[in-house]
């Protein structure tokens, strides 16, 4: 799980994540981070559509490699 500090210094950069939900990058969220509890975490998508996601989630910059989960 994603840290709160992690997610803090997201939210005030406005840095853009990417959100890996399964193998298929199609399926990935690409949004900056909005909000967050102990269990969520709000992404707010290009056409300003807010997603609220499961933090257990692998989140990460989009400037970086997506990271891959086939093993």
């Amino acid at each position: 799980m994603i840290s709160d500090e992690q997610l803090n210094e997201y939210r005030l950069s406005g840095k853009k994540v990417r959100v890996v939900r399964d193998a298929i990058p199609e399926n990935d969220i690409r949004g900056i981070v909005v909000a967050w509890d102990d269990t969520h975490v709000l992404i707010r998508r290009p056409n300003r559509n807010v997603v609220k996601l499961d933090r257990n989630y692998i989140i990460q910059p989009t400037s970086e490699p997506r990271i891959s989960l086939e093993e």
